[in-house]
């Protein structure tokens, strides 16, 4: 297998948080949009979207979870040579 380059690497990790972010920011934002919100139709439509919410902080939770372990095994691999 060919060696990864140090930069392909870094870019995928950033590419991992900002997803993550994203993601998790989506998803507190359509579940505390009910309790915001000013218009009825607009905290009906996010009240029926609490699904769709959960499943997105949920993703976002997982990216960042993944790119915490790639970040300690990144430092793991940096302290052993």
């Amino acid at each position: 297998m060919p060696p990864v380059n140090q930069t392909s690497l870094r870019k995928q990790d950033t590419e991992l948080l900002t997803k993550g972010v994203i993601c998790a920011l989506i998803g507190a934002i359509v579940l505390l949009g009910p309790y915001v919100a000013r218009g009825q139709s607009v905290r009906e439509i996010l009240q029926q979207a609490t699904l769709v919410g959960w499943f997105a902080l949920a993703l976002g939770c997982a990216f960042l979870v993944r790119y915490a372990l790639n970040r300690r095994r990144a430092a793991g691999r940096g302290q052993k040579s």
